[in-house]
């Protein structure tokens, strides 16, 4: 039963959630501490807090801790499982839809559009970046690390993970 329960918690904030991770939060904080009381919300805090210092997908990272934390291996099996099982079947049905219909010409349309809007959406991810750079760091720390990360990037094709190595090395000596 628990992992049927694990299952839905997860399952129901990522199905019926838009936005993303973060705009999913409230929905799975809604059900693990709210609705199943695996949490009380300073743990749930603590966890998300410990979620966003860390890499990756923050929804999978809750799913994969609180998962463990209530069933072992198994129970994050589950719970990252019903995190992403949404978004593996929206997409696969999305992709077989466009792949049917390819040559369509509104579908060639569709894709020409759309990609002004992924610039701009990143554009303003970028910005958001920058300016909590800014905000943290300061403006000398964010240029130079930006500088640096866009000459090893770009002149130099250093692999992105070496540059994110250096940019956090950085940070712990001279921001720390």
């Amino acid at each position: 039963m628990i992992y049927w329960e694990l299952f839905l918690a997860f399952f129901i904030p990522n199905i019926i959630g838009y936005g993303g991770g973060p705009a999913i939060i409230p929905l799975i904080e809604a059900e693990v501490v709210g609705r199943y009381g695996w949490m009380n919300a300073q743990q749930f805090a603590e966890t998300l807090a410990l979620g966003n210092a860390l890499p990756s997908p923050i929804a999978t990272k809750m799913a994969g801790y609180v998962g463990y934390d209530v069933a072992g291996i198994s129970g994050a099996m589950v719970a990252v499982l019903a995190t992403v099982a949404p978004s593996l079947l929206l997409m696969l049905c999305a992709l077989g839809l466009l792949h049917r219909h390819r040559n369509s010409p509104r579908v060639q349309c569709m894709s020409q559009w759309v990609r002004p809007v992924i610039a701009m959406m990143m554009a303003w991810l970028t910005w958001s970046f920058f300016s909590e750079g800014i905000n943290n760091a300061g403006l000398l720390h964010t240029l130079l690390i930006g500088a640096v990360a866009a000459v090893a990037l770009l002149r130099f094709r250093a692999h992105p993970a070496f540059v994110v190595l250096g940019a956090l090395v950085y940070g712990g000596v001279f921001l720390g």
